[in-house]
């Protein structure tokens, strides 16, 4: 009678040693979560046209960066990891390495605006996706994510998560240096 009682119980912990063991696994392969793999990688970026945050009267134009390596950025006011991130890109923007166009995403204009005003703005321009569709174009999971296009227009790294001095160090900068040759993130043997 007392087995009966033991028997889900033996289960469940046998269900948790082959979850924890597969989560082991995967990590020992080198899964890492930020990198998620984009149909979009080693492709032309999509193109867009959208009212500049800093002047709703202006216009950014993503064809006006052709032939040069730049930095998408896609962030929101709501989003709390676009806060932490916020510090690395000003330095980032600092080293003047590579433009950094910013992609305001399904937020408020006068939050992004105030945002901006009061961290500090990274970006040469800030794209204003108010709606969301070009985020989606762009194979957008949610914010931050951060693209890293090429001077020949592709798509060559695709980082999912604030970004971090170490990652822009680590996986930005070879690739920036590299010129446009496309590297597989990691994960996939780079």
């Amino acid at each position: 009678m007392k087995w009966r009682f033991a028997i889900p119980a033996i289960v469940f912990i046998a269900l948790c040693g082959v979850f924890g063991w597969m989560l082991y696994r995967t990590g020992a392969e080198g899964y890492n979560v930020s990198v998620l793999q984009s149909p979009l990688l080693g492709k032309g970026a999509p193109s867009f046209k959208l009212p500049r945050v800093e002047a709703m009267d202006q216009e950014i134009d993503s064809r006006d960066y052709a032939g040069k390596a730049y930095l998408l950025n896609v962030w929101a006011t709501w989003c709390v990891e676009c806060r932490h991130e916020h510090p690395v890109l000003l330095a980032i923007a600092r080293q003047n390495i590579v433009p950094i166009i910013g992609l305001d995403t399904k937020d408020d204009l006068n939050d992004a605006q105030r945002w901006l005003n009061a961290l500090g703005n990274p970006y040469v321009a800030t794209a204003f996706d108010a709606d969301g569709r070009v985020a989606l174009d762009w194979g957008v999971y949610g914010a931050p994510e951060t693209f890293l296009i090429g001077a020949d227009g592709k798509i060559l790294y695709k980082h999912v998560g604030a970004l971090s001095m170490r990652v822009w160090q680590e996986q930005f900068l070879p690739r920036i240096q590299q010129g446009s040759a496309p590297v597989k993130p990691v994960g996939e043997g780079s």
